[in-house]
């Protein structure tokens, strides 16, 4: 409930997001060919095992799919002349979007009256750019179709004065930007005035329909500058930048509810071009980090209704499979457990017939770390393990009889687990007598080591070890130790990826859960 008022109380706040604007910080910039192509970053420490993966989910890509990735819209010759009065000499920087990144597309000299001048016989990748000058400063401009034009502005005044000259992109863009600026006083002055006033009382919902006011009138006019300019990619981007209007009249949850089934609604996929402006990954980075809640279910759901959404339209496919991987990567985040994440995108999206930008070997590779992630997802039966330990009997998880076992993988060269293991040593000697046990494991060592790891650190639990990892490989998945997994009476595993502080939480959630069924 705590996500769901959290949620509200934001959308309520915001009224435009998604879409670049005009400020003083120089984006980091990276200079490459004229156009930039993206590289999926490859998962870690992948272990051969066996062959896996969905490979009868379609649509199977064609060549011209594969090919688009690689090849922007460009316009034909453009030659794009920039005045800046009152500037001085130097040097101009045209910085193009992609993706999250930004690359620099051209580069000009800048003139004593504050000219400088992009040309390119066969036009610039379409899309949103920055026009760097004088250092961190910058204006933003729009190349469409049309990338013969010319900009004007005063360097005492460039959002009071810029204007574009056969660019229809730009008197949009330009007009847009005046008509919410006109409007940017009165919405600050609103936002300071509540803040200061108590929610519920007269006052408030008083300054509340104010702002319900401001927003409508924004859209109006926003809307007027679509109708105006119909055809351009500037409207494309704008309208995917706009937000879902917050229903009336039902309740928080179907507030956000409806929120989020609608934020991708006005993002048109078709056009690739939306690809090189901000406002695709703006709107991914929220609609991830921000409408929906950190837990695996929550965020397999929101995966579906993107993924399914763009499964023909291979940029974007690219682009959000990849960034998803690598935003949940399991050693890159402190979620519960982002194996079931990095499981279920592998397992239904990253396969041999979607995957179109890998080749065979890379998707063996990735699907086989995948399906030895999904043996040990929370909420899951555990695997039995039965091991030899260091007495040379032979020791199995389902054998012991304690309502909650904790199943501890460590290294005794790691230093981590130097500082995890005295930890749970002690935790053991408190939990013993109160329904707990502790299966450790030891990898990546020899006997002799393993054997004298367990009298420094004094384990009194139970202790195993296979130099041939026969007994324990496919089991539990461990990608960095030490690794912590906690399983409940029914042997269902509740906890991963846990410090041996956070033990106690899950086992009491666990209690509470049962108490309330």
């Amino acid at each position: 409930m705590k996500f769901i008022t959290f949620l509200i109380t934001a959308l309520l706040l915001i009224s435009c997001g998604g879409e670049g604007t005009k400020g003083q910080t120089q984006p980091n910039t990276t200079k490459t060919n004229k156009q930039a192509t993206p590289t999926p970053k490859a998962a870690t420490k992948v272990k051969p095992a066996g062959l896996g993966g969905k490979d009868n989910l379609g649509p199977y890509p064609s060549q011209a799919d594969m090919d688009a990735v690689n090849k922007p819209e460009l316009s034909g010759p453009a030659d794009i002349k920039v005045k800046i009065n009152g500037m001085t000499s130097g040097v101009g920087k045209l910085v193009g979007f992609f993706g999250q990144q930004h690359y620099l597309a051209d580069s000009s000299a800048i003139s004593s009256t504050g000219e400088m001048r992009f040309k390119n016989p066969e036009g610039y990748a379409m899309g949103l750019y920055f026009i760097l000058y004088q250092g961190n400063n910058y204006i933003q401009a729009m190349l469409g179709e049309d990338q013969q034009f010319e900009i004007s502005a005063d360097l005492s005044d460039l959002d009071g004065t810029m204007k574009s000259k056969g660019s229809i992109e730009n008197e949009a863009f330009f007009l847009a930007n005046s008509l919410e600026r006109g409007l940017t006083p009165e919405t600050q002055a609103l936002a300071a005035r509540i803040d200061g006033v108590a929610k519920g009382t007269p006052e408030y919902d008083k300054i509340k329909a104010q702002q319900v006011d401001m927003e409508s009138k924004r859209r109006g006019l926003i809307q007027g500058v679509f109708k105006k300019y119909p055809n351009t990619l500037f409207t494309k981007f704008k309208k995917a930048g706009q937000n879902p209007l917050v229903r009336d009249g039902v309740s928080d949850q179907e507030k956000v509810y409806h929120y989020k089934n609608e934020f991708w609604n006005d993002v048109d996929f078709s056009d690739r071009r939306l690809a090189r402006t901000p406002v695709i990954f703006n709107k991914l980075k929220r609609y991830f980090t921000e409408l929906t809640a950190q837990n695996p279910d929550s965020i397999k759901v929101s995966i579906d209704h993107l993924l399914e959404r763009v499964l023909v339209h291979p940029e974007y496919y690219l682009f959000f499979t990849n960034w998803i991987l690598n935003t949940y990567e399991p050693t890159e985040t402190t979620l519960m457990d982002p194996q079931a994440v990095y499981v279920h995108v592998m397992q239904n999206y990253f396969t041999h017939q979607r995957a179109f930008w890998a080749d065979s070997v890379q998707i063996w590779g990735f699907q086989t770390r995948a399906n030895e992630m999904a043996l040990s997802l929370v909420g899951q039966i555990g695997p039995d393990v039965i091991s030899t330990d260091q007495f040379g009997q032979k020791q199995s998880i389902f054998e012991k009889t304690s309502e909650y076992i904790i199943v501890y993988m460590y290294t005794p060269t790691c230093e981590h687990c130097q500082e995890q293991t005295p930890k749970l040593v002690q935790w053991y000697n408190q939990w013993k007598d109160k329904g707990a046990d502790v299966y450790s494991i030891a990898i990546d060592t020899d006997d002799t080591e393993w054997k004298n790891y367990i009298k420094k650190t004094g384990m009194p639990f139970t202790a195993v070890h296979d130099p041939t990892n026969r007994s324990i490989y496919g089991k539990y998945f461990v990608d960095v130790t030490p690794e912590l997994y906690v399983l409940n009476k029914e042997r269902k595993i509740i906890g991963k990826n846990l410090k041996v502080n956070q033990i106690e939480t899950i086992i009491n959630q666990d209690k509470e859960k049962k108490a309330n069924k």
